[in-house]
């Protein structure tokens, strides 16, 4: 029987590996992280960056793009090919601040881009946001590893319980015993049949252990003998009878996770069914603590660890799903890309944590006008916001930039650097299509970045829409 204790020990020490050709470069980056007790390693090359991950894997790499030889999107992709190093979490400097780069880098594996010249409080930030995220799917995977585990055992047990099926009536005085001191929810039920069509209408408990009783909050003596188990499981699941009524018919076992509200606390449970004569026998255990904690790092690897909102991973996730969804059903679907006018002045200015507050306003106004539950708001980079509206058209699209744009007016955030007004501003882009095997999530983003680009050109503080 495999044991946690067998799980291999995690490193908390993180190691990151900086690829630059530019020396200045190396030096600045390897003092800022070594003061912030980080451990470095640097390489002046691609070459050089693929014989280091080689010999000593790092937690994070923060990579150059424009390098003599090998650039860093070759450098991306031989490490995103590579089993080994593919996990590795990849961000990307340069100078360049285009959107084609950007969109280039994130294809090839980045998880992340800082521009040159460098800022501080920026990079430890993004820095410490993605190696928290590598922190928490690590944890996310012992669980899951955990889980496996607890489920081996408890197929384990399932099998010494079947060995013992032949002695089950003969011994239920002694059976009883060992069933009603277990950890977990044991039942054994009987199937009661339709004596004309032979077919499966009820099934009678057999034998139920005091813990089955408490998750139906009854006592054990109301459920032996008694055919109360459809009227019971319906409550849970109406489709888990039928289930349950195949597990006899088959002989084919079932496992299976399920939630249930017990005494006003919604708890999950985990069992595994399998044939016992004419019925079934069934093991539940309460997996409520370890089902709270994996939802808990699922949620926090998909927000915006500063402003709050979705990040720009869950949001490819869920533009992919909506535009699926979009072209089954043929209706529109709007997105909403804008950013902040002259925020690096505001920065300049103001000072990078009235930057950080000022994102953290920005987001929450604009997330207060969404009111569907499916409309979402992401970071999409830096000062970079997307909004995905499913089942809208472009006029929808643009009354609702409309709204978010007088959102932002309303705080009425100061920005004595800007250009275009006195308060913090926003310029827009709003694109819409109906999706089709023609096009792809990529060409709405592309529509909205467009029309943003031509919003900048004209001025800014404005939202345009894409007409082709």
């Amino acid at each position: 029987m495999i044991k946690s204790n067998d799980l291999p020990k995690q490193n908390l020490e993180a190691t990151i590996l900086i690829v630059d050709d530019q020396i200045s470069n190396l030096k600045v980056l390897a003092i800022l992280l070594k003061n912030n007790n980080y451990k470095v390693k640097k390489a002046i090359n691609g070459e050089n960056a693929l014989i280091a991950v080689e010999t000593d894997i790092p937690d994070l790499i923060l990579l150059d793009i424009k390098m003599p030889e090998l650039d860093g999107y070759q450098v991306c992709k031989l490490l995103k090919a590579n089993p080994q190093t593919q996990e590795i979490p990849i961000i990307f400097i340069s100078a360049l601040n285009e959107v084609f780069d950007k969109v280039k880098a994130f294809e090839v594996g980045g998880i992340d881009y800082i521009t040159k010249p460098f800022q501080e409080e920026e990079v430890l930030a993004r820095i410490k946001s993605q190696l928290t995220i590598q922190k928490q799917k690590r944890l996310l995977e012992k669980e899951r590893q955990l889980l496996k585990i607890e489920q081996d055992n408890l197929k384990a047990e399932i099998r010494q319980r079947k060995e013992a099926e032949a002695i089950l009536y003969q011994s239920r005085a002694i059976i009883s015993s060992i069933v009603n001191s277990s950890l977990d929810g044991i039942a054994a039920l009987e199937a009661v049949r339709n004596p004309k069509t032979g077919k499966i209408e009820e099934f009678r408990c057999l034998l139920v252990n005091p813990l089955i009783a408490e998750i139906f909050n009854q006592e054990t003596e109301n459920l032996i003998g008694k055919l109360v188990f459809k009227r019971f499981i319906q409550k849970i699941d109406p489709n888990l009878f039928l289930a349950f009524v195949e597990i006899v018919e088959t002989g084919i076992p079932l496992a299976k996770d399920f939630t249930y509200k017990h005494k006003q606390e919604q708890k999950w449970y985990h069992f595994i069914a399998v044939k016992l004569a004419d019925g079934f026998a069934i093991t539940v255990r309460d997996i409520t603590a370890r089902k709270k904690l994996e939802l808990e790092l699922n949620h926090l690897a998909t927000i915006d660890g500063l402003t709050g909102i979705a990040n720009r991973r869950i949001f490819q996730e869920i533009i992919l799903k909506e535009w699926q969804r979009c072209q089954r059903e043929k209706q529109p679907l709007s997105l909403i890309l804008f950013d902040l006018d002259y925020f690096k002045l505001y920065n300049d200015f103001y000072g990078h944590q009235a930057g950080d507050n000022c994102l953290k306003q920005v987001a929450q106004a604009a997330k207060n006008v969404l009111n569907r539950p499916y409309d979402l708001i992401a970071r999409y980079g830096g000062e970079e916001f997307v909004i995905l509206l499913p089942n809208t058209n472009q006029q929808g699209a643009s009354l609702i930039a409309e709204l978010i744009q007088q959102a932002i007016r309303k705080i009425a955030i100061p920005h004595e650097r800007s250009q275009v007004s006195s308060i913090v501003s926003t310029t827009m882009g709003i694109a819409s299509i109906i999706p089709s095997s023609e096009n792809s999530p990529d060409s709405l983003i592309a529509m909205a970045d467009k029309v943003l680009y031509i919003g900048k050109q004209e001025g800014r503080n404005r939202a345009i829409a894409y007409t082709p």
